[in-house]
């Protein structure tokens, strides 16, 4: 037996520190009989440091590492962010938007909220009717208060955070608290024992390093699995259009301006502007398909979103290749973040895949070289639905457009360029909403149905409602309705401003769980 206890992550930034972070934190018990989480980083790559937006899956994750959330809003200049809100994506117009909150419906494991919503035609928005979280979000409020505890939420959040500054926190906690072993060093050579394993990689500061498992952490270049172990790449531009970003940092107008406590999303010609807001400033950008839109009238979009504060801003330009490896781990190397794939960041799926490979690979870990290829093949299996998924789901938002103003956006919604699944379920949902329906067979889905919905309707899609169907329920069904129309006063009240609580938190710190 060739027990696997070596683990090396080659590569750091957001992918390479998190999996380290989550693999040390899970066997930190093994690590005095001789487990080692080491990193390999080389000391001249730059990250590339514009991943902003997370899931509510990162307050776990932090949590079972042992983090202090505190200590991360003081470190990471986080801030909260409550879902995302789209604006101009359905018809262009000035008052086009809606929200996808991370808050579920109400009553949503009891009931399904959707028909009768649907059958009251003088309805207000989906959200607003099931969620609270719109209206918090247009209030600029935060999602608890200074006496909630750490990771403990009134209304459910994911954090906004500077990329930059992440990535050495995490390195800081992993080295000092979880045993982690750092290298700075460049790698030559990828060295392969005759069996095709990966013996050890051949670095010009540290000379060899010897692994039984690696973890490929390096980015778009994929030097492990992509280069040594030669994976192919799939690509999806075919459906997925965005291939380029053109990023940007501004700062508040003022000190004390509001801080959005949701990404807003807002479509353009040939893509969409993002904007993140943190305690010190924005980040915003625009990704677009240079096959729509020239990367000069791109960045004059930009500019012209971002208004005279933008004028002589430096914009920094980067590439997206749309798509993932099409297997993730080989022998003894799994690829984890950028190495893996990528796609527009349009709803933040880049980290929180991340958190799912790393928890996936930390809780399979085989034991032995010997059981590695059943793990491994589980784990492509479990890898491949995710990324799938997230790519339908992404879809999803261009093929509901009504625009027809630009070639991209009539290009978006031909059928070729939509996945057949998503085409099945387009058909389907025409005549049943989705909730726990088959087409949610996974435990752990990345957007669970409550995102579809909030999608779809926000975006004025319609699914057939027969009216002997809402007999049933509909006493609970206005019950809930007017439950979530109490909690909404409630919250509204109750919750302090965004940038008030996260003062605080900086100066005072929230209780530890």
């Amino acid at each position: 037996m060739r027990p696997v206890k070596n683990i090396v992550i080659v590569g750091g930034g957001t992918a390479g520190w998190l999996t380290a972070g989550v693999i040390a934190a899970k066997h930190r018990s093994r690590m005095a009989a001789g487990f080692t989480v080491t990193l390999v980083e080389s000391p001249n790559t730059p990250i590339i440091g514009v991943g902003e937006g997370t899931w509510p899956t990162l307050r776990t994750t932090l949590a079972k590492i042992g983090v202090s959330e505190t200590d991360f809003f003081r470190e990471c200049d986080a801030a909260f962010k409550q879902g995302a809100k789209f604006a101009r994506w359905t018809t262009g117009a000035e008052d086009d938007a809606y929200y996808h909150p991370l808050m579920l419906p109400q009553g949503f494991h009891q009931l399904n909220l959707v028909p009768y919503w649907l059958s009251d035609s003088g309805a207000r928005s989906f959200c607003d009717t099931v969620t609270p979280q719109g209206r918090i979000c247009d209030d600029g409020l935060a999602p608890k208060t200074i006496a909630t505890p750490e990771y403990d939420a009134v209304a459910n959040y994911a954090y906004h955070l500077d990329a930059g500054k992440f990535a050495p926190f995490l390195q800081r906690h992993c080295c000092e608290k979880l045993g982690v072993r750092h290298v700075l060093a460049d790698v030559r050579q990828v060295l392969l024992s005759e069996d095709g394993d990966i013996r050890a990689i051949d670095t010009e500061q540290a000379g060899e390093i010897e692994g039984d498992l690696f973890v490929d952490c390096t980015g778009f270049r994929s030097l492990l699995l992509g280069e040594a172990l030669g994976v192919p790449f799939k690509d999806c531009s075919d459906v997925l259009f965005c291939d380029t970003a053109l990023a940007v940092q501004i700062p508040y107008e003022q000190e004390d301006s509001p801080i959005a406590s949701h990404t807003i999303s807002t479509a353009q010609s040939a893509g969409w502007i993002w904007d993140i807001g943190l305690p010190t400033r924005r980040g915003t950008g625009h990704v677009f398909s240079s096959n729509h839109i020239s990367d000069d009238e791109a960045e004059r979009e930009l500019r012209a979103y971002l208004g005279a504060a933008g004028k002589d801003l430096a914009v920094r330009k980067i590439k997206i290749r749309s798509g993932h490896r099409e297997t993730f781990w080989k022998r003894n190397c799994v690829a984890v973040g950028l190495a893996a794939g990528f796609l527009e960041p349009l709803e933040a799926s880049a980290i929180v895949l991340i958190e799912l490979s790393a928890k996936l690979i930390a809780e399979q870990m085989p034991r032995c070289r010997e059981v590695m290829d059943v793990v491994a093949s589980r784990f492509n299996a479990t890898t491949h639905y995710r990324w799938g998924r997230i790519i339908d789901f992404l879809k999803l938002h261009y093929v509901l457009t009504k625009r027809t103003d630009s070639a991209f956006w009539r290009d978006n919604v031909l059928p070729e360029t939509i996945p057949e699944r998503l085409q099945e379920l387009m058909l389907l949902w025409k005549y049943q909403s989705p909730w726990f329906h088959d087409e949610f067979d996974r435990v752990e889905e990345v957007f669970p149905p409550a995102s579809y919905q909030y999608v779809l309707y926000g975006m004025g899609f319609r699914t057939e409602v027969e009216a002997e169907a809402l007999a049933g329920d509909m006493r609970l069904a206005e019950r809930a309705m007017r439950e979530n129309a109490a909690q909404t006063e409630r919250l509204r009240a109750g919750l302090p401003r965004h940038r008030d609580l996260i003062r605080k938190i900086q100066e005072h710190g929230l209780q530890p769980v």
